[in-house]
């Protein structure tokens, strides 16, 4: 998987490298506003917004059949022995069946977001990928979503609870139609697509969610399909 993986980026996204930011990575994209700005994690107005929001795009880019891989990375030095002593908590939590589990690849890549830079051995940063073939009914995903969006915030759900000093990206990859979602904290979501086209339906279902920062560019992209 971790070899198709890397194909279906070559074939698909034109060998994107998978890693924050997306929408700025990628030509056919959409960024959301997930929470309340300027109000607290906590409040329950902002965490049914964040939950309406994510589950509701979530829903609309994945269907009960579509082929799926849910990739996890987790950024930190060569040396950090925390993946050696206890493997992410993701799939042993959020996939349902030990079965599915079983099918989950792990390999060690050069820091995603420093590829190019030489450190000193103790201070080398490597990313970890956990890639699993699975569909939509395989992942309690509901509660992962919710477990993202506690990640910067002193929760039980953290998922790297304790081990602040790492970063963690969590994929949604659609392999059927060729989009993915990504989650990146309880800020907002990016979406990309092989085809714009394929983004259409999402951009005007949710349009008002659409990060403010970024509707210009966003409206400019799909300006023609509009008209």
């Amino acid at each position: 998987m971790i070899k198709f993986l890397s194909q279906f980026m070559k074939i698909h996204f034109e060998n994107l490298n998978l890693r924050p930011p997306l929408f700025y990575s990628w030509k056919y994209g959409l960024r959301f506003e997930i929470s309340i700005p300027w109000v607290e994690h906590e409040d329950k107005d902002n965490l049914q917004q964040i939950e309406e929001r994510t589950m509701k795009i979530f829903n609309k880019l994945f269907n009960s059949s579509d082929e799926m891989l849910l990739i996890t990375d987790i950024h930190c030095r060569h040396n950090d022995t925390f993946l050696q002593k206890r493997p992410t908590n993701v799939y042993q939590k959020y996939i349902k069946n030990k079965n599915t589990v079983r099918k989950l690849q792990h390999s060690v890549l050069p820091n995603v977001f420093f590829e190019d830079e030489e450190d000193e051995d103790d201070e080398k940063m490597v990313t970890h990928r956990f890639v699993l073939p699975c569909k939509k009914i395989d992942i309690r995903y509901k509660q992962l979503l919710q477990a993202i969006s506690y990640e910067d915030f002193p929760h039980p759900e953290q998922i790297l609870k304790g081990f602040s000093q790492n970063g963690i990206d969590i994929y949604f990859v659609n392999i059927s139609k060729k989009m993915i979602y990504h989650f990146y904290d309880d800020r907002g979501c990016d979406v990309i697509a092989s085809k714009k086209e394929d983004l259409y339906s999402l951009y005007e279902e949710c349009n008002d969610w659409i990060l403010d920062y970024d509707r210009v560019e966003i409206d400019n992209l799909f300006k023609k399909q509009k008209n």
